[in-house]
């Protein structure tokens, strides 16, 4: 965690500062300052060639002395014209992993290197706060030597902001950086050290931060409201299921409520239908979904917009014990209906079958819900888009318009009568949960929409985006904390409606 600064720009005392420098055009006044400061060598540094201004390349110049600050850090930004916020994330972000890596404490922009006619100040801001909150997170780890305190990035000073509207863009995009980190922490923990109750424990912190309503049901509250679908799910794992409940009240009368539903399955092995070998480590990530909604939660309580939000996370293991669910078994969701289970390792949509019902008796009036659900989602968009499906069009357009604020892509698959059809295969019961491979993500999304029953709903696989096998400049290999943005971001675009 870093705090930001305001302040002018003269000669700051910092470990870095950081200045963007464009291709063309003339220099900004703080150029003009550093390089006055330097004699000159900014400038000649650039005739030579020495310093170069391609997008996102970084060039050190060490100071000696002529400025307080000990380095200054050039970020090449390429054509000014071409920079756009989505291109000033990729910029913003190799800065922050390059001060990571340097292991610098203390740094200060200037905003106006960065100015474009299409960018303001509020727009620079927002994008730093959220980057470098991204860039310069790190998975826990837990090896004997890690134990050392590590230097970490500690202060961020903005120069050059319009000190009321900088600071509230700067501290909310940080909020929304800090949100998603929290997500990837959840999601990197170990099986082990994140059961089902340590979810529900988390989010009882969670509530407690921010002053929500909680409300956990056990395994006998479930039995009662007859959640037959995460029953049978939990049923293979001694670890006692969650149906997890967070409730925020923005407006005083309990309406136009927005329901999040994650996937909250603490480690996934398949049952019976069990996972190969090669992988099944990395299935402490298949919480995914309840990650996000925890983590858009988080900036949710923070930001404190007038609507309504009802948070629902059916949080169970999927593993093998003698009672564990088979394949061929027929059980009964929350809503009555019934479901043969072709496959025990498309666990996911049954247990936001009742998710999803449960969401609604709680007045949920729109429903969105996030999953690691599919290994087609892979096939289909593989790892750097979340596939997606809907019931309504005007839903749809909402989480497209917060995906393209927030850079996270989305791709809406088809509801078509056809896929639906296939979910009604079963000879003995009113679904099934797996009607085979042809068009996986699209009949794994209508399931759980079968359970939105007319609300306005849309489904968000993120099987293939919640985790990366290697780093990258936003962060590390691991957890990505995909769609805390996007939740986050919808939520509050409802405000603005």
């Amino acid at each position: 965690m870093f705090t930001i600064k305001y302040q002018q720009m003269r000669d700051p005392k910092h470990d870095v500062i950081v200045i963007g420098l464009a291709d063309k055009g003339p220099y900004r006044q703080s150029i003009e300052e550093i390089d006055k400061a330097l004699k000159g060598h900014l400038k000649e540094l650039k005739k030579q060639r020495q310093l170069s201004t391609k997008h996102g390349e970084i060039t050190k110049i060490f100071t000696l002395g002529l400025l307080k600050a000990k380095t200054v850090y050039v970020i090449g930004l390429g054509q000014a014209k071409q920079l756009d916020r989505t291109k000033l994330r990729h910029l913003i972000a190799k800065v922050g992993r390059q001060l990571r890596k340097d292991k610098i404490t203390d740094v200060g922009f200037y905003i106006d290197t960065f100015l474009v006619e299409h960018m303001n100040t509020e727009d620079i801001g927002f994008v730093i706060g959220e980057t470098i909150a991204l860039s310069t997170y790190d998975v826990t780890k837990y090896k004997e030597k890690s134990n050392a305190i590590e230097q970490k990035l500690s202060y961020v000073s903005l120069y050059g902001l319009d000190l009321e509207q900088g600071e509230k863009s700067t501290f909310t995009g940080q909020v929304f950086g800090q949100g998603t980190n929290y997500a990837r922490d959840l999601i990197n923990l170990p099986g082990n050290l994140l059961t089902p109750s340590d979810l529900a424990d988390e989010s009882r912190k969670l509530a407690e931060r921010h002053g929500f309503e909680l409300d956990i049901l056990e395994q006998g509250d479930m039995e009662q409201l007859g959640m037959g679908a995460l029953l049978a799910v939990s049923a293979g794992s001694n670890q006692p299921p969650k149906m997890i409940v967070l409730k925020y009240q923005g407006q005083k009368q309990w309406n136009e409520v927005i329901g999040l539903v994650g996937k909250g399955v603490t480690f996934d092995s398949g049952g019976l239908s069990l996972k190969s070998r090669e992988n099944m480590h990395k299935m402490k990530m298949d919480m995914g979904g309840a990650a996000a909604v925890l983590g858009a939660m988080d900036i949710i309580g923070t930001l404190k917009p007038t609507v309504n939000v009802v948070v629902v996370i059916p949080a169970t293991e999927n593993v093998i014990n003698g009672s564990a669910l088979k394949p061929g078994d027929v059980i009964r969701a929350m809503n009555g209906k019934t479901i043969e289970v072709k496959n025990t390792d498309a666990e996911g949509r049954l247990i936001l079958a009742d998710g999803m019902t449960f969401a609604k008796q709680l007045g949920a009036n729109y429903l969105i819900d996030v999953a690691t659900l599919t290994g087609a989602v892979l096939v289909a968009l593989g790892d750097c888009m979340t596939g997606a499906v809907s019931n309504n069009a005007e839903l749809k357009d909402s989480i497209l318009e917060a995906a393209s604020e927030t850079d996270e892509g989305v791709w809406f698959f088809p509801n078509a009568k056809p896929y639906r059809e296939m979910l009604k295969t079963s000879e003995v019961a009113d679904l099934n949960n797996a009607p085979g491979r042809l068009a996986g993500s699209i009949t794994a999304g209508l399931f759980v929409g079968e359970f939105a029953e007319g609300s306005p709903w849309v489904h968000l696989d993120i099987a293939g985006t919640a985790w990366r096998e290697t780093a990258s400049d936003d962060g590390p290999a691991g957890g990505t904390g995909v769609m805390v943005r996007t939740l986050a971001k919808t939520v509050l675009n409802f405000e603005e409606d």
